[in-house]
């Protein structure tokens, strides 16, 4: 159904059914254990960036500490790697999600009103 402005409208029954087939859904992820390694049940988005900002600067001074080790003389090589390879993954990660959310920013923001 299209109204004088030639926008789409939505009934009511059409909304509570999708947000009941969303409700399943998330309702079988549950169920089956579908949420991320680490992720605890009704954990926040904000929390969990929260936590992922905090596990990256946390990795990322922990390589800084290593490479000074390293360059003192007093870490090995293996330990160097393995901190540094933690810092860049997770930097990496950090990255990744940051531009999917300026993606996602930008779609909304071209979208018409």
């Amino acid at each position: 159904m299209t109204n004088t402005s030639g926008l789409k409208t939505v009934k009511a029954s059409q909304i509570n059914h999708a947000m009941q087939a969303y409700a399943d859904a998330a309702a079988k992820i549950n169920k089956i254990g579908g949420a991320a390694e680490g992720v605890q049940a009704g954990q926040t988005f904000e929390n969990l960036l929260r936590a992922e900002m905090q596990t990256t600067v946390q990795n990322l001074r922990t390589g800084e500490e290593v490479s000074i080790q390293a360059a003192a003389g007093t870490a090995d090589l293996q330990t160097v790697v393995q901190a540094l390879g933690r810092a860049e993954l997770s930097l990496q990660k950090v990255t990744a999600v940051r531009d999917r959310v300026i993606a996602a920013y930008e779609e909304i923001m071209r979208m018409p009103i």
